[in-house]
């Protein structure tokens, strides 16, 4: 990659739905926030939300990607809030499909790896599509993870699902760092109470049964409330016990 990433982080679900990409967003505004320097990789080709979240939206359609380049041109990151973005939304039209074969997914993710002008960062995260799937799997060849750290809902078929992206990372021989718990519950804005919205995952059916550190949970935002003023808190306290564990991590 042009620059130097210290740490590369994965973040990444089983499935979809569980605020994956916000976690991804918040956390690294969080290590930002710390006066680290953060760069965050969107992964997700087929379905990227960073754009959106980022306040940004293209609407001219792209007639064509250029994969392999030989002069040299370099793609700039965009930054927002002391985070350097890359995104393939910010390549193609917002409403525009990419319909590139799964065959040219690997040179597609090594482009915005490793042509993007990222600068000397202290840690790159990468927000990964859910699943395990063709996409999951290439971007283990095209850079090496210092460690992953896996979301679920507070639902037994996003831990079930949990388990699986766990088992997969396992056997990619990635340190996963633990994992965030997003939409846990609500906590009243007029008293304070904690309500739980979902019924309880068993534990034995839980993420946590494997031994999985839980780095945090993040509580669902009423209606009407800044999301990051309210939530800035469990992000932060994430974040340090994000840090906390890549120190830990065994010596390769």
């Amino acid at each position: 990659m042009s620059g130097r990433a210290e740490i590369v982080v994965a973040v990444g679900s089983g499935k979809g739905g569980v605020g994956k990409s916000t976690v991804s967003l918040h956390l690294a505004f969080a290590f930002a926030r710390r006066g680290l320097e953060v760069g965050l990789l969107d992964a997700d080709l087929y379905g990227p939300d960073i754009p959106l979240m980022v306040g940004i939206s293209r609407t001219e359609v792209a007639r064509q990607w250029q994969l392999w380049r030989t002069s040299g041109i370099r793609i700039q990151p965009v930054e927002r809030r002391g985070v350097r973005f890359m995104s393939v939304g910010f390549l193609l039209a917002e409403q525009q499909a990419l319909t590139m074969p799964a065959p040219l997914l690997s040179a597609a993710l090594r482009q915005l790896v490793h042509d993007v002008e990222w600068g000397d960062l202290d840690i790159l995260l990468v927000d990964l599509p859910p699943g395990t799937a063709d996409l999951q799997q290439q971007l283990l060849g095209v850079l090496s993870l210092d460690g992953a750290v896996i979301v679920v809902g507070p639902q037994d078929v996003a831990h079930l699902d949990g388990r699986k992206f766990l088992d997969f990372l396992r056997d990619g021989d990635v340190p996963v760092l633990g994992g965030v718990e997003n939409m846990s519950g609500l906590v009243c804005p007029h008293c304070g109470e904690h309500i739980d919205v979902f019924s309880p995952v068993a534990e034995d059916r839980s993420l946590w049964a494997t031994g999985l550190p839980r780095l945090g949970s993040v509580p669902l935002v009423p209606a009407g409330i800044s999301g990051e003023d309210w939530q800035a808190g469990a992000f932060d306290a994430i974040a340090t016990r994000t840090l906390e564990a890549i120190e830990r991590r065994p010596a390769a």
